[in-house]
């Protein structure tokens, strides 16, 4: 029968190896049987074992024999470091249950955003050298490009001679021609 470690021994576990060892040998099957009653996986047991066994060379030196003898301390040290685990199991079921459901964003999806993105910079641009069309030269410009009238249609439509019609339009898509050139790179002014 080994005697039991005095706050002196217990102090030395944690700089000296022999006196380490002694007491890992005499009370490793108690912590084993305390962490294998709170943990389904022997992997995990295992590496909590060692956890509790570092921290008892982290902490030897903390120890204190009017506190309760050397297995309550070790208890109370696997008790800290088998708690640590089950919160940190937690943390992450929390964060997998956050985005459980969520479709996660793969390269496809990447390039699918990015075509969006692309489209709606042009449809803003467009948009904006609407906006600078006179009202006629733009009602001119929707009802062909838009609304898919006729040149003829568009005159009658806004009670204009044909040829006022013509022009309007050649006016509105040379100057839409002008905002929307790929030479040109506006300035984009998120809405």
């Amino acid at each position: 029968m080994t005697s039991k470690p005095t706050g002196g021994r217990m102090a030395r576990i944690g700089h000296d190896p022999i006196a380490f060892e002694g007491f890992y040998r005499e009370h490793v099957h108690l912590v084993q049987r305390f962490i294998a009653r709170r943990v389904d996986d022997a992997h995990l047991a295992a590496d909590l074992t060692a956890d509790v066994f570092l921290a008892v060379i982290d902490s030897a030196h903390t120890y204190r024999a009017g506190r309760g003898d050397p297995v309550q301390w070790l208890y109370g040290v696997a008790r800290n470091v088998v708690n640590s685990e089950l919160r940190r199991q937690a943390r992450g079921l929390r964060a997998t249950s956050r985005i459980a459901g969520r479709a996660l964003t793969g390269s496809a999806d990447i390039a699918d955003i990015e075509a969006r993105i692309d489209a709606e910079a042009q449809a803003r641009r467009l948009h904006r050298a609407m906006n600078e069309l006179s009202d006629g030269d733009r009602a001119v410009l929707e009802l062909v490009a838009l609304d898919h009238l006729s040149i003829q249609d568009v005159a009658t439509v806004l009670g204009i001679r044909l040829g006022t019609a013509r022009m309007r339009l050649h006016r509105a898509r040379r100057r839409m021609q002008r905002h929307l050139s790929p030479t040109e790179t506006p300035t984009e002014v998120m809405p």
